[in-house]
């Protein structure tokens, strides 16, 4: 009965943070300690599975993580988020990586974030960009603490697109 208390316990506070829908963001080096809000048309909890689902314009939030959806699903082992899977048209995120630093932006068909490991898997026409650089493939591992991309697998099949854009130079001082 505990632990079924404490689920709903995590359930509820879920739900009161949503209400309260915390605004602030935070630097990268706080992300995995801020709580996850999550704002959506319809919320649904699973005790028996441990679930909860979250249906249309979901927008969820941890720190500088922002990610918007068409659904979201969380597990949870032991009363905490253990895993989030994203999904939608293409489910979008964000992070500002430090401070004053360019947003790391992507999408995805599908996403799979992983709260205590600081990992975001984007599955399945998958794109992340920084400034003008981007990576393109059917998978991208993002570690959010270290902001780390990892595209592609040890495949053969596997391809990986990457754009690196030059640096913008001032432009020459004509000579007298």
């Amino acid at each position: 009965m505990r632990q079924k208390n404490n689920k709903l316990a995590v359930f509820c506070n879920i739900a009161l943070c949503v209400a309260l829908s915390i605004t602030d963001a935070k630097a990268l080096e706080t992300d995995s300690e801020q709580p996850i809000t999550i704002d959506s048309n319809t919320a649904t909890y699973d005790d028996k599975t441990a679930t909860s689902i979250y249906t249309g314009n979901v927008v969820s939030i941890q720190g500088s993580i922002h990610v918007t959806s068409d659904q979201l699903v969380v597990y949870f082992k032991d009363g905490d988020a253990e895993k989030l899977v994203f999904t939608g048209k293409k489910a979008k995120f964000s992070q500002t990586p430090s401070v004053g630093a360019k947003d790391i932006t992507g999408e995805a068909l599908t996403g799979e974030y992983y709260p205590k490991k600081n990992l975001l898997v984007l599955i399945d026409e998958a794109t992340v960009w920084q400034g003008a650089g981007s990576y393109a493939s059917q998978i991208i591992k993002y570690d959010s603490k270290n902001s780390v991309v990892k595209a592609g697998e040890k495949t053969s099949d596997s391809k990986v697109h990457v754009v690196l854009q030059p640096k913008n130079k001032a432009p020459a001082k004509p000579t007298p």
